[in-house]
């Protein structure tokens, strides 16, 4: 988990940091039938679709990360080693996230047959566990560190879209904090399904009242990540820059300040994806650097 994955319109880096202090980097092209599809365009329905595709990079990003500590960066693990654990963290995540809630609310329903009530409160209860859950998982010491990665991630976003030359020591004063961080995006997640979730009623029936919830999902986060689009766009505006705010201050849970070695990681797998879509950048670096060398 010593690593940073960075993503771009076309193609994807992940840099870690291996055993011997050395970087490992590796890149591929995203897949272009589903990042230039017609769907991939069509608002609500995109943010389903990169969510799902998020998810597989990450893992693979993880299992790659994993491979370099145990110095075996050539390892390749299958494809459906790879999607079932995917689908495992998927499951537990849904179960975590959207049963529970259920599952703990549902007493509250049967003493005040309140539908409404015991909706809004599963919201909030859903919105306590992600709180509980990012703040109790960044206790354990592994776990600091992949913080303090995403804190590099950050950092090298923050550079890059400040006009900074894409290197650790120019990275380093820059904020940990990035308003299209997907911590703000499950926080949205939690507050959405209260709205999306209070007026649809109690069913009776828990398979139904289950099975409610999960279907809604992809929907949930279609609107999720048109929200994070929009919010980020509009970030200069009082009134958006508001609406943003519970979701930055969850990232400080969630990051932590890092070392000019990770963020080094976070540069190089960042400088990856900029020489592969925009190279015309580098070369602009390169010019300012012979230029402060010659004066």
């Amino acid at each position: 988990m010593e690593g940073v994955m960075m993503r771009g319109r076309r193609y994807v880096a992940v840099a870690v940091r291996a055993p011997s202090s050395q970087i490992i980097l590796k890149s591929e092209e995203l897949p272009r039938r589903l990042y230039q599809s017609q769907f991939s365009r069509i608002p609500f329905v995109r943010g389903s679709i990169v969510l799902w595709d998020t998810l597989g990079l990450g893992m693979r990003a993880l299992m790659f990360s994993a491979d370099v500590a145990m110095g075996e960066e050539d390892v390749k693990l299958s494809r459906p080693i790879t999607w079932s654990t995917v689908v495992i963290g998927l499951m537990l995540g849904i179960g975590l996230f959207f049963v529970l809630p259920v599952v703990l609310t549902t007493f509250v329903h049967q003493r005040a047959e309140n539908p409404l009530l015991a909706n809004v409160l599963e919201g909030f209860v859903r919105l306590g566990l992600l709180i509980a859950y990012v703040w109790a998982i960044g206790l354990v010491p592994d776990i600091r560190r992949v913080y303090m990665y995403h804190g590099a991630e950050h950092k090298a976003i923050n550079a890059l879209e400040g006009g900074a030359r894409i290197r650790a020591s120019d990275m380093m004063p820059f904020s940990i904090r990035h308003p299209r961080c997907g911590t703000n995006f499950l926080l949205i997640v939690a507050f959405l399904s209260i709205a999306v979730f209070s007026p649809l009623g109690r069913p009776e029936s828990w398979l139904v009242l289950i099975g409610s919830r999960i279907v809604l999902i992809p929907v949930i986060a279609g609107l999720a990540y048109e929200t994070i689009k929009w919010g980020a766009a509009n970030l200069q505006k009082p009134a958006v820059s508001g609406l943003m705010a519970p979701g930055l201050a969850l990232q400080g849970l969630t990051t932590r300040e890092p070392g000019e070695d990770q963020v080094e990681v976070a540069a190089t797998a960042l400088k990856e994806v900029v020489r592969l879509e925009r190279p015309d950048l580098l070369e602009d670096e390169s010019a300012q650097d012979a230029e402060v060398r010659g004066r």
